[in-house]
């Protein structure tokens, strides 16, 4: 094994890639160096490629392993090798970015050799940067959430996607969740696309209720959220073969459908997805091969418009857009008019803590629960919303509690966050420049 201070340089298809410090520990529960890393891409290439290569990729960078910080680098570094290929992306704020296009493994080892290891592909190519070719329909269970019931939703939108003449490519996400990915002609615009998943997101509500929802806002959800807003514009997941940030090193893993009715999401691993791959080869290989069009999930939006189910909202950060609903998350609307002009929470949320690091936020709640064991003791575990938010570069957390299932005499007041992060802190906008709220990361 090489040594941490040591580098090594590989020679990927034709191409010196130097990997340096090579030993370097990033998964310590399971000991998994950064070679290692750079390896299993290696040994996916061409899996991941189809995943993430010819489209823009945000950087996620951990330089110090899944344990240390990581940040959001869209901005491809200036020193870089020639054969690196950029391309320029225009985001909803106005401004532009040179994110990195991989074309072979070498480029996958050299952006792995960063740190990044996870691929956050956009859904476009670098040709078509206006239309995306792919529809994505991420399966993000709430807490408490137990696996069976996340394989249930994505059944329905199997069935869904049938049903309006689609072809979903389903994979785990290497966390707790499940993508289904469909490839689609690159003609339709972002705002098309994500009203094509908006519509999907709720019909699948409709045919399976007490299992799935589309509400955006935390405090309103239950069950398995279909998150539509995967597909506006700027947003990234990660794609098929990507290393997750998890203590065993699991991986996002494609799939077949029946596959993923069997599997578990811990059978997918950088130790065990090289010979799974070698031996069955990329479960999604033939995902190009079959472009689908969204006509007719677009006549079930307008179908569901003409009902009275009009735009829902947009990540935070996002312009106001046209028909959209008001952007107020329903703890913090007005339920008409009140004495005092008084806002009345449809939900009673406390916010306990905002945190760098999650587990610092979490030291918060249970001391929070510590100070009020009563009231802890009726929180079940959807009632707990625990938030990534992206600040400047990276994210930190924030930490709430729904007390609607705790009587109203147990409910203790909002007290001073602890911790009291501020992402903010030190940092000075450019002239004229207005501060972009942080969002939500998936």
């Amino acid at each position: 094994m090489a040594s941490q201070g040591e580098r090594v340089v590989l020679d990927v298809g034709g191409r010196e890639v130097a990997v340096s410090n090579p030993g370097k520990v990033y998964f310590p529960e399971a000991g998994i160096t950064k070679l290692e890393v750079v390896r299993y891409y290696l040994a996916v290439a061409e899996g991941a490629l189809r995943g993430a290569g010819g489209r823009p990729n945000v950087l996620v960078r951990y330089a110090n392993g899944i344990h240390g910080e990581f940040f959001y680098q869209k901005r491809a570094p200036e020193k870089r090798p020639d054969w690196v290929e950029v391309v320029a992306l225009r985001f909803p704020s106005g401004r532009t970015a040179e994110e990195v296009v991989p074309r072979d493994a070498a480029a996958l080892a050299w952006m792995a050799n960063l740190g990044c290891l996870e691929l956050h592909p956009h859904p476009v190519r670098a040709e078509h940067l206006e239309h995306p070719d792919e529809l994505r329909v991420d399966l993000d269970p709430m807490p408490g959430i137990e696996w069976t019931q996340i394989v249930a939703v994505a059944s329905i939108v199997q069935q869904v996607l049938a049903d309006v003449g689609l072809v979903g490519w389903p994979k785990t996400s290497g966390s707790r969740g499940i993508h289904v990915n469909v490839r689609i002609h690159p003609r339709w615009s972002f705002t098309q696309v994500r009203r094509a998943a908006l519509a999907l997101a709720r019909e699948v509500e409709r045919r399976a209720p007490d299992l799935a929802t589309s509400k955006w806002w935390k405090e309103e959800r239950h069950g398995v959220f279909l998150d539509y807003n995967q597909n506006a514009k700027d947003r990234t997941v990660a794609s098929a073969y990507s290393v997750r940030p998890k203590p065993d090193g699991r991986v996002s893993a494609p799939v077949t459908w029946d596959e993923l009715f069997l599997c578990r999401p811990e059978d997918f691993t950088l130790r065990t997805m090289p010979a799974r791959f070698a031996a069955v080869g990329d479960r999604h290989a033939d995902i190009d091969e079959s472009p689908c069009a969204l006509d007719a999930l677009l006549e079930l939006s307008a179908r569901q418009e003409a009902e009275g189910l009009g735009d829902a909202p947009w990540p935070p950060h996002y312009a106001k857009q046209a028909g959209e609903p008001p952007r107020v998350q329903p703890s913090r609307r007005k339920d008409g008019p009140k004495p005092g002009g008084r806002r009345v929470s449809t939900k009673p949320l406390l916010e306990i803590a905002r945190a760098a690091k999650k587990e610092d936020a979490l030291l918060g709640l249970e001391r929070w629960k510590a100070r009020h064991p009563e009231a802890a003791g009726h929180l079940e575990a959807a009632d707990v919303l625990v938030d990534s938010m992206r600040g400047r570069s990276s994210t930190w957390t924030r930490v709430r509690v729904n007390l609607e299932h705790v009587p109203e005499g147990l409910r203790p007041e909002q007290e001073a966050l602890d911790p009291d992060y501020d992402p903010w802190a030190g940092f000075k906008l450019p002239p004229g420049e207005r501060p972009r709220r942080a969002r939500r990361e998936e």
